[in-house]
């Protein structure tokens, strides 16, 4: 196993037992555990494992898709209702507007839920674009997301 699989895989363990909000707080547990990283190597770790930041009881924390239940069906309401200030049917887009620095956590709830309608997302900083399959009519699946929003 090479270093950077060592690293992710103990990476990913730290995000599944532990809450873990910010590089920093990443970067001195792998560096207790006896790895040597620096933050850019644990920016570039985290990306390459898919970790995302979610919201949990109000705190922010790393959290891994197809993991835990914030990347489940049943969760996707949750993190739509938090994030999502707006939905808007584009021909066969929906272009979704979130606050700053967030829509890469939506687009990865949305792409993990796995709708049939959808056949992917593209993240922007506070906006993103959710492509949907042909024949999909835009404007239904807008108002399923919308019925989240609350």
């Amino acid at each position: 196993m090479s270093e950077r699989e060592r690293r992710q895989k103990a990476l990913a363990e730290l995000i599944r037992t532990e809450a873990l909000g910010s590089q920093e707080d990443v970067t001195a547990r792998l560096c207790a555990m006896g790895l040597a990283v620096t933050q850019a190597t644990v920016s570039r770790d985290l990306e390459g494992i898919g970790a995302v930041k979610v919201k949990r009881g109000g705190v922010l924390r790393y959290t891994l898709p197809g993991g835990r239940s914030d990347f489940e069906q049943g969760q996707l309401q949750r993190i739509v209702g938090e994030w999502v200030r707006s939905v808007e049917a584009a021909g066969n887009l929906l272009v979704l507007k979130t606050p700053p620095g967030s829509a890469h956590l939506v687009g990865s709830v949305i792409d993990a839920a796995a709708w049939p309608e959808v056949a992917g997302t593209v993240s922007g900083d506070d906006t993103l674009f959710v492509a949907l399959r042909d024949g999909v009519v835009a404007e239904a699946v807008a108002a399923k997301l919308r019925g989240m929003t609350g």
